[in-house]
């Protein structure tokens, strides 16, 4: 049972987005509830039906759930299925739940992008004027546990390989699971990690030189599909 909070004037909504920083905003959203003593709301929003997320989508999803369980907050909203502006829902959501934080990741923007497609923040702010905003600027990116730093993931698959498993690009007949692969940054040979969903929970392996580096870490039940 979640503990009430001591204030109820002041409440905070984190808007996250695909991508590592997810987490880190919430915690960065769960640091400043708690100082406030005030309730805690997580936002997602995506243009796709929840059913046709791919393995990366879904896995970061299943990973914010169990990250708002545990810091106990107030509601995890997903907004699938939603053809309207990003802004247009955050205000809505806002307005709703009587919010007067915002919390929003923002890349760095070079000043043509600026130019041609308009600050993502400046819209915000004229949608939601009645509250104040906290920008933390993330990185464009992925960087994981062990400070390796990867590029933007790829739908990729895994096959098998004899006794282990390799990474392929294309859809073979000896695909036993398909995810998405983040290859390291600054090397020329497929080296990164493969993250992949199974059995509703989200797995992930390390890649060198195309191969799986720990077979074992595969689970049991990824059979070869044909």
């Amino acid at each position: 049972m979640k503990r009430v909070k001591g204030r109820m004037d002041e409440s905070i909504l984190v808007c996250v987005y695909y991508g590592p920083n997810g987490e880190r905003l919430i915690r960065r959203g769960h640091k400043m509830a708690s100082m406030l003593d005030c309730p805690l709301y997580i936002l997602t929003v995506d243009p796709l039906p929840y059913d046709a997320f791919d393995a990366e989508k879904s896995g970061y999803i299943e990973d914010w759930k169990a990250l708002a369980e545990e810091l106990e907050v107030e509601e995890f909203i997903i907004r699938d299925n939603e053809k309207r502006p990003s802004p247009k829902v955050i205000k809505e959501v806002a307005h709703g739940l009587n919010i007067t934080q915002i919390i929003i990741g923002q890349t760095a923007q070079s000043r043509w992008e600026e130019i041609t497609r308009g600050s993502f923040m400046n819209v915000l702010l004229k949608e939601i004027p009645f509250v104040d905003f906290h920008v933390v600027s993330v990185a464009r990116y992925i960087k994981d546990e062990e400070d390796g730093i990867f590029e933007k993931g790829v739908r990729a698959y895994l096959v098998t390989d004899g006794d282990s498993y390799k990474v392929s690009f294309t859809c073979a007949k000896n695909m036993c699971q398909e995810g998405i692969f983040f290859k390291e940054i600054g090397t020329d040979f497929d080296n990164g990690i493969f993250k992949f969903m199974h059995n509703n929970k989200m797995h992930q392996v390390h890649i060198h030189e195309n191969l799986v580096t720990d077979p074992t870490q595969v689970p049991d039940g990824c059979s070869l599909k044909v």
